[in-house]
């Protein structure tokens, strides 16, 4: 299969010998799966929210003890919230960039007071944009998710069983105004580039390479309704060591003692096998971790452009949340961001 080669265009961080070091790993690297839509746009082009209020629970992402839910709902205000109902002095928190707190190990929005945050929502957000709906209430009673065995099917199910409905509002979307970069400092780099006159999608065009039995993998795919479904049962992976690490001298540090990892709600690979049974086959070849970080990562970054559906290609290549989030923000500082 050849790979596609993009414009690099304005190179907003980093630095530009390594970006182009990295770009031409990327280019050299073989696509494992290519999954494109044929079609008109796959969403409504009106406005968006769901009908009805589902739940989902299941152990706590931090606190694997405790059993957490989530409740989903129309929104009265434009945008996803997420409302933490055991903090009722606290007003909802907006899903968007600058409401970010951390990206250390995951994506953590917090509002008001230090209290007031939800971690690990990068696997919730991303179903703004691989389901296309615009607006959305999210309740919980706790700061801590809860994580599940199928990735994240049980909400985007839950999502589904509520309703998608169109409001009476045309859709709004963005883009980038012209081809920009992100180049990391480990070998990394995003690349974002803007819709052609008309076009309303997203192509993404996704590689990871680590040094462990996942291995490289690429794939390119239109965000629709089945690549994203294929992409929610993607589970979050970890090293065996750190899973190891969880079940042993971790236990000692409140930051780790209590995850709820378990062999079934995290793909565990070691240097060169899986601890775990890998899911996301296709052609012999697990892509689960590839599938992970390009819808439930990767999608939740650009579900924090807030302003709009953001359509256009975009590339990334072995980078992380703190890029992902790094690039939201300055694109909207340095106003890349413009109506499509």
């Amino acid at each position: 299969m050849i790979t596609p080669d993009y414009d690099t265009g304005r190179i907003l961080c980093g630095d530009p010998a390594s970006v182009a070091e990295a770009r031409a790993r990327m280019r050299d690297q073989p696509v494992d799966h290519m999954l494109l839509y044929e079609g008109d746009y796959p969403y409504s082009l009106k406005r968006t929210t769901i009908r009805g209020t589902e739940s989902v629970s299941g152990p706590g992402t931090f606190l694997g003890s405790a059993n957490r839910t989530l409740s989903f709902s129309g929104s009265g205000e434009a945008g996803w919230w997420i409302n933490r109902t055991d903090l009722p002095e606290q007003f909802p928190i907006k899903v968007s960039v600058k409401n970010v707190w951390t990206t250390a190990r995951n994506i953590v929005l917090r509002s008001g007071s230090p209290h007031n945050y939800l971690r690990m929502v990068e696997h919730i957000i991303a179903m703004r944009v691989g389901m296309g709906v615009d607006d959305m209430m999210i309740s919980t009673d706790s700061g801590d998710p809860p994580l599940f065995d199928r990735g994240n099917l049980d909400i985007l199910e839950a999502i589904n069983r509520a309703g998608i409905v169109e409001t009476g509002e045309d859709a709004k979307f963005i883009t980038v105004r012209e081809p920009v970069t992100f180049g990391g400092v480990r070998g990394d780099f995003l690349t974002f580039i803007p819709a052609k006159p008309g076009e309303r999608g997203l192509r993404v065009d996704c590689a990871v390479n680590f040094n462990s039995a996942i291995g490289a993998q690429r794939i390119i795919f239109d965000v629709c309704p089945e690549s994203f479904r294929i992409g929610a049962e993607a589970r979050t992976n970890a090293p065996y060591s750190m899973y190891l690490y969880t079940k042993t001298l971790g236990r000692l540090f409140a930051d780790t003692r209590n995850l709820g990892y378990t062999t079934k709600n995290i793909l565990i690979h070691g240097k060169r096998s899986y601890f775990n049974e890998p899911k996301l086959f296709f052609e012999g070849k697990s892509l689960e971790a590839v599938w992970h970080r390009a819808t439930l990562d990767l999608l939740a970054a650009v579900a924090l452009l807030d302003t709009g559906r953001f359509c256009g290609t975009i590339v990334s290549y072995r980078a992380g949340h703190t890029q992902d989030v790094r690039m939201a923000a300055l694109m909207y500082l340095g106003n890349y961001i413009v109506p499509c």
